[in-house]
This record gives structure tokens, C-alpha cells and sequence, in this order.
């Protein structure tokens, strides 16, 4: 089999495709023959050394990856209802960057007609945060108000899609003009262009009372206005700092992330009382442990695939070859929809 193994913490060249043995599953182990895997931003964040479930569940070298689609070639003792052959999408910490996959049965699930391998690949990731986050730790009611920053990307896409499933009026954000259509196509009810006009000004003309729910992956760049957009009892949900990371070069400036990190905002709990706000933030990542919610999210979210409530998102694919270029392009922040390596 080969991997992308990343030895040490730096920039796309430390990204290496190497030869490794076969794998075999163990005791409640799915052997997946991976034909489509997911890139995500965390992937780039781990290559970096940044990313902190990958410090505390691996360490270097490393292997990233989060989600594979592919077929079943074997399956360990105790997993009987996953026949050779069976095309599945799956879920990893960590690992997905490879030919094969030994998951736990728990993180297996039959792909859905209405999926290419391509489509289900780039599917779990970015819709189990987005469900996680809108729906677990937000409760929106229908009517209200989501402000959805970086609409036009995985998590950002899902979120989208979530809102108007839940009955949300959504406002989605993006930073260049050619992503405005493909947030529109999603459901939004607005987009704002921040490349053409102020985000914030644009915010309060759509919805001068504030948002009941604002989603913000983005970091010190934008969660102070965030929280002081929010309508009384709001809500600010927050699931990634990428204003503090580079669009190129692929290093992390180490002076440049102090300074951020001194300049995120602290939320006060006797202003968040007293304001009727609410501050929450999660990493997917760290609840792999909680198969309950995992099944809960993934037979939801598949159930709305089935009957067209979530469309896929658009994939743009690359040679496992080229790694190197699937992280610079999603680095620079101009991408849309999902990038999928193919092996």
C-alpha cells in the first residue's frame, strides 16, 4: 500500500508518498481499498504541527486524513454485515491519506446511490461539523437568523445546506466574487461579497436586530464582530481559527500567530450573562469516542441525501501525486466546494 507520510511538522515538501505493507483488520476492523479521499483544511493545520488532536492521538511522523470512500476488501472478527465488494464511505482519525484503510466498524457506512465515490469521500468531514455545530450546540429555530462566515467552502457549504433544512433564513459570507453563485445555488438567502463590499455594514443592512446564530471558522480576523452581531440570546459557535494561518507558503509565521493569539478575543462570563450571548467552540476531531452521536448524525444527514434535501458539493479532484497542490490550493483560499485526492 502507500501513504502520505508527513515526518516532521513544515511546509507542502514535507508531504512524502511512501510504500508500506499491506494491512490486515483487526477485531472489529472494516479493510477499506480507498478510491476517493477528503481533503480538509485540518489536514493542512496537521502538516503544519498545529493541530492539536494530532499531537495528542499521534504525534510525527504522521499519516492525515479524515474521510476515504472506496470498497470493502476484508473485514476482522466480530464485523459480519460488510461483505467483500460493498462500496462504503468512512470516517478516520487521522490515516485517510492512503490506499488502504483498517477503520472501526462504527466508522464504516454503505455508500448511498445518490453518491459518486468522489462525492462520498468529500461527504463526512465537513457535514458532521456542520450538523454538529448548527444542530447539536446551536438548536436553531425555524425563522431564525444564521450569519454562516466562509460559505463557500466544505464545512461552510454544509452549514448552508443545514440552515435552510432546519428552516433558517441564511446569510452566508465570501471572500471572492466567483464563489457567490455556488452559496446561492446552496440555499442562502443572501451572500455577501466581502471582496466588493464591508462585511459588516452588509450584515446590519440585512439584519439590523443581529443574528441568532453566527458560525465562524475564521479566528481573531472576525469573532469579536461576530459576537457583537448577535441578537440577544445568540449564539457564536466557533470551530476554527484560519485567519491566523497562511494563504501561501505552507509555514505558519510563528511571530505572526503570537500576535493573533494575543489579539483573540477573551468572552467575559459576566457579559455573556448579562448580554443574553452565549460563546461555543468544539473540534471534531476529539469525538471520535462518541459513536452514539456519530450514528445519530450520519443517519440523519444520509436520510436527507436520499430523499434531495442535501445536495452533494462541488469536487474538484487531484492525483494522489499531487498533494502537495490539493494543500496549496485549499490554503489559498480560493476554492470551492470540496478537493478529493484519488489514489
Amino acid at each position: 500500500m502507500q501513504k502520505v507520510v508527513i515526518r516532521h511538522p513544515g511546509g507542502h515538501d514535507r508531504l512524502h508518498i511512501e510504500q508500506h505493507p499491506d494491512l490486515s483488520p483487526g477485531p472489529g476492523e472494516v479493510l477499506v481499498a480507498v478510491e476517493a479521499i477528503g481533503v480538509n483544511y485540518a489536514d493542512c493545520v496537521t502538516r503544519m504541527g498545529l493541530y492539536a488532536s494530532a499531537k495528542h492521538y499521534v504525534g510525527f511522523p504522521i499519516t492525515p486524513g479524515f474521510e476515504v470512500a472506496g470498497r470493502v476488501v476484508a473485514v476482522g472478527p466480530g464485523v459480519s454485515d460488510l461483505p467483500a465488494g460493498t462500496e462504503v464511505m468512512a470516517v478516520t482519525r487521522f490515516n485517510g491519506y492512503a490506499t488502504q484503510v483498517a477503520v472501526k466498524r462504527e466508522q464504516v457506512f454503505p455508500r448511498p446511490a445518490k453518491l459518486s465515490v468522489h462525492q462520498a469521500a468529500g461527504f463526512a468531514a465537513v457535514f458532521l461539523t456542520a450538523w454538529f455545530a448548527l444542530l447539536e450546540l446551536a438548536h436553531p429555530r425555524a425563522g431564525d437568523r444564521l450569519l454562516v462566515h466562509s460559505a463557500a467552502g466544505g464545512v461552510g457549504g454544509a452549514l448552508v445546506q443545514l440552515g435552510r433544512i432546519a428552516g433558517c433564513q441564511v446569510v452566508g459570507v465570501v471572500g471572492a466574487s466567483h464563489k457567490v453563485d455556488a452559496v446561492r445555488k446552496l440555499g442562502a438567502d443572501e451572500v455577501i461579497d466581502k471582496s466588493r463590499e464591508d462585511l459588516w455594514k452588509a450584515a446590519e443592512r440585512i439584519s439590523p436586530e443581529g443574528y441568532n446564530v453566527v458560525l465562524d471558522a475564521n479566528g481573531v480576523s472576525t469573532l469579536q464582530q461576530s459576537y457583537r452581531h448577535l441578537a440577544p440570546v445568540g449564539k457564536l459557535v466557533v470551530y476554527g481559527f484560519h485567519s491566523m494561518l497562511p494563504r501561501k507558503g505552507g509555514r505558519p509565521n510563528r511571530l505572526h500567530l503570537l500576535w493573533d493569539y494575543y489579539r483573540t478575543p477573551r468572552f467575559n462570563p459576566f457579559s455573556l450573562t448579562t448580554r443574553n450571548r452565549s460563546v461555543l467552540g468544539f473540534n471534531l476531531s476529539f469525538l471520535f469516542d462518541r459513536s452514539e452521536l456519530l450514528h445519530e448524525a450520519m443517519n440523519q444527514l444520509l436520510r436527507w441525501v436520499e430523499d434531495d434535501k442535501i445536495q452533494p458539493l462541488a469536487v474538484h479532484t487531484y492525483p494522489f501525486e499531487q498533494v502537495a497542490q490539493a494543500h496549496r490550493d485549499l490554503e489559498s483560499g480560493q476554492t470551492v466546494g470540496k478537493l478529493i485526492l484519488i489514489p
